[in-house]
C-alpha cells in the first residue's frame, strides 16, 4: 500500500498544479476506497479517483488529461515487482464524457520527479506529525497540522430546548386542536401532538495559558480556531491568573488576524496557574450566559495549580453539575512517567467525566470522534 500512497500524493499535487482544488482529505478519502478496487485496473482506479477529487465538471478534462498523464509510463499504483502479469501499461483513458480515447499530453519527466518527490515528502511528514507531541512542531508542521484540524468535526449531539414544534411527540398540542376545531363548529376531530424542539449541543472550552503550558499555547490556538470556524455554538476562555473571553477574536477571522487579536487580549499570557481562581471568575460573571443550554465543556490544562485544591475542587465540581458533560484534556498524558499525582488534580478528578490526551493530532482527532459519539443523557455523576 505504500506505493499507493506515494503514487497518490504526486497524483495530488499534479492535479493542484492544473488548478483543481485537491486538499488532504480528499486525497485520505481516496486512499481508503483504493484498497477496495482493483489497483492493477485503470478503469478502477480511475473512475474511483475520479468520484473522489473531482466535483466540478468544469474539472473534468483537467483531471483526465493529468490521470493519463500519470499512468501513461505505466501502473504508477503499483511497484514494478508487484504488477502483475498481462498488466496493460498503456490503457485507454475515459474522456468526460464517458468515452475511452487514448490520452496525448504527457507529464515533463523533470516535473513528474518534482511532483513525487515533494509529494512523498509531505504525506510522510503527515505521518510522522500523527503521534509528534504538537510542542515539538516546526512552523512547517505547524501549518500542516493546522490543515490537518480543519478537517475534524465536532458535532456533541442535540439538546432538547423548552419550546415546542410540530411533530410526532409525547404531548397533545391543545392550541392547534382548538384552532383547528373552528373549521368544524367547535368538533376536536383530530389531535395533534407536539414535540420538544432540537438545538445543537453548545461546546465551551477553557484553555490553560500558563507558563507550564507555554509549549502548547501556539497549537491550542490553532485548535480553538480550528473548533470556531466548524462549530457554530461555540465559547472560547483563555485562563492563567485571570480569565479572558476570546470567542469574539477567534470566530470569522483568518488564523493569523486571530492569534494576534488573541495576544492582545489576554494580558496574563504565560503567567501563573490559578485554575480554582479563574473558574471562580468563569461562574461569577459567564456561567449564565454559556452554560444554561448544556454545553459540552473542554477544560484544557496540565493540572499545575499555585492556588488552593479546594478552590480548585468546588470549581470543577460545579462546572460538572452545569454542564452535559466535563471533558478534561491534558497533554501531559502519554508522556513517560506521567501521573495525575498534582494536589489539584487529585481534588479535582472526581468531578471530571472524560480525563484524555491533548498532546498529538491522534489525540484531537480522537476527541472529535469521542464528542461525535457522545451520549444524548448526561453521565450518572455523585
Amino acid at each position: 500500500m505504500t506505493a499507493v500512497v506515494d503514487s497518490l500524493v504526486a497524483f495530488g499535487r499534479l492535479l493542484r498544479r492544473r488548478g483543481l482544488e485537491v486538499h488532504v482529505g480528499r486525497l485520505l478519502d481516496v486512499i481508503e476506497a483504493l484498497p477496495h478496487v482493483n489497483v492493477a485496473s485503470r478503469d478502477d482506479v480511475y473512475w474511483t479517483c475520479r468520484a473522489l477529487l473531482v466535483h466540478r465538471r468544469d474539472d473534468l478534462e483537467a483531471f483526465d488529461a493529468a490521470f493519463g498523464a500519470f499512468w501513461r509510463s505505466g501502473n504508477p499504483w503499483l511497484r514494478r515487482s508487484d504488477a502483475p502479469a498481462g498488466s496493460d501499461a498503456h490503457p485507454a483513458v475515459a474522456g468526460a464524457d464517458g468515452a475511452p480515447h487514448q490520452q496525448e499530453s504527457a507529464l515533463d519527466a523533470s516535473d513528474e520527479r518534482r511532483d513525487a518527490s515533494e509529494g512523498i515528502r509531505a504525506w510522510s511528514d503527515l505521518e510522522v506529525l500523527t503521534n509528534k507531541d504538537v510542542a515539538e512542531f516546526t512552523e512547517a508542521e505547524v501549518t500542516l497540522a493546522e490543515s490537518a484540524l480543519r478537517r475534524l468535526v465536532w458535532s456533541p449531539g442535540e439538546r432538547r430546548t423548552r419550546r415546542w414544534t410540530r411533530g410526532r411527540g409525547p404531548q397533545l398540542d391543545l392550541r392547534r386542536a382548538l384552532a383547528r376545531s373552528v373549521r368544524t363548529d367547535g368538533d376536536v376531530v383530530a389531535l395533534p401532538r407536539r414535540r420538544r424542539r432540537t438545538r445543537p449541543r453548545p461546546i465551551v472550552l477553557l484553555c490553560d495559558v500558563s507558563g507550564s503550558m507555554e509549549r502548547y499555547s501556539r497549537m491550542l490556538l490553532h485548535f480553538v480556531h480550528a473548533m470556531a470556524r466548524r462549530h457554530q455554538r461555540f465559547e472560547a476562555f483563555l485562563f492563567s491568573t485571570q480569565l479572558t473571553r476570546i470567542t469574539r477574536q477567534v470566530r470569522g477571522r483568518p488564523l493569523g488576524a486571530a492569534v494576534e487579536a488573541v495576544s492582545r487580549a489576554v494580558p496574563d499570557w504565560s503567567g501563573g496557574t490559578r485554575i480554582g481562581d479563574a473558574l471562580r471568575m468563569f461562574h461569577q460573571r459567564w456561567a449564565r450566559v454559556v452554560l444554561p443550554r448544556a454545553p459540552v465543556v473542554l477544560l484544557v490544562s496540565d493540572g499545575w495549580d499555585r492556588g488552593d485544591p479546594a478552590a480548585l475542587r468546588d470549581g470543577v465540581a460545579r462546572l460538572q453539575r452545569s454542564c452535559h458533560r466535563l471533558i478534561w484534556l491534558n497533554p501531559l498524558i502519554g508522556t513517560a512517567g506521567y501521573a495525575p499525582l498534582t494536589r489539584g488534580l487529585v481534588a479535582a478528578l472526581p468531578f471530571v467525566d472524560d480525563f484524555l490526551a491533548a498532546r498529538t493530532l491522534k489525540n484531537l482527532g480522537e476527541l472529535a470522534v469521542h464528542l461525535n459519539t457522545l451520549a444524548p443523557r448526561a453521565p450518572r455523576r455523585r
